[in-house]
């Protein structure tokens, strides 16, 4: 599967005093792409859970902060599945502002029922993925 590209603007809301983004609002970002790869995918959050009691939380999260982005960026976050587990996804989530590498992210997100217990990716979800 080619990687998800979502393009993300950056706000005032997004930044500090300074016009720079807020380090965590990378993770913000990515949740976002995240979100919007998987309904490309036909997998839509809300719908899903309320059919099958299914969603997903991150379980890990590595970053790695390059080059600092600034008020009314244009930016790309880049998703792209690297592997399939029994119950998780490990994606690989890179931030562009062009072809400027600004951070890179490997996100762990895990499928969980009600309880927040692991459970198996839906089949669905595994097949358009492999």
């Amino acid at each position: 599967m080619t990687p998800h590209e979502l393009s993300v603007r950056v706000y005032y809301e997004d930044t500090d005093v300074g016009g720079v983004v807020y380090y965590a609002n990378y993770l913000r970002f990515a949740e976002r792409a995240r979100t919007e790869m998987l309904r490309a995918a036909g997998f839509h959050h809300a719908q899903n859970f309320t059919e099958t009691g299914i969603g997903f939380v991150v379980a890990k999260a590595h970053i790695e902060y390059r080059v600092p982005a600034h008020i009314d960026d244009l930016l790309t976050v880049r998703t792209e599945v690297e592997r399939i587990g029994g119950a998780s996804l490990d994606l690989r989530q890179d931030v562009y502002r062009g072809e400027t590498l600004l951070a890179e992210m490997k996100i762990t997100i895990v499928s969980v029922d009600r309880a927040g217990k692991a459970v198996k990716l839906p089949e669905g979800l595994r097949q358009i993925f492999q």
